[in-house]
């Protein structure tokens, strides 16, 4: 059964970290870009990182540049995001995606093929 299942998400303050894992199953990941995206309350998901197929190349937002690193080992199956430096704007459900592509894209989540189910990052004091 194909399935991505994201952990890491939490309470944290301005200025902390935190690191997200992305753990896939049921398909063969060196054929799959990754991504990460978010959305809080009231607004449009958004894109936040990608990673190709083969782990060479990454995005990302604006928004995150500098702060967030998107990484992928194979071996285990998983897709980090390393988040520091928080923010209060920073809190949104972040979901994981996989798209059947080599390249990938952080403007069109909706060629993504797969879905985990989000997991709650909340940046406050």
């Amino acid at each position: 059964q194909l399935q991505l299942v994201e952990s890491g998400g939490g309470l944290v303050q301005p200025g902390g970290s935190l690191t997200l894992a992305c753990t896939a199953s049921g398909f063969n990941l060196n054929y799959y870009a990754f991504g990460w995206f978010r959305q809080a309350p009231g607004k449009e998901r958004e894109g936040v990182s990608c990673i190709t197929s083969s782990g060479g190349s990454t995005t990302y937002a604006d928004s995150v540049k500098g702060r967030f690193t998107i990484s992928r080992d194979t071996a285990k199956r998983t897709v980090y995001l390393q988040m520091n430096s928080l923010k209060p704007e920073d809190s949104a459900v972040y979901y994981c995606a996989a798209d059947y592509e080599y390249l990938c894209t952080i403007l069109h989540g909706n060629d993504y093929d797969y879905w985990g189910q989000g997991t709650q990052v909340t940046v406050s004091s």
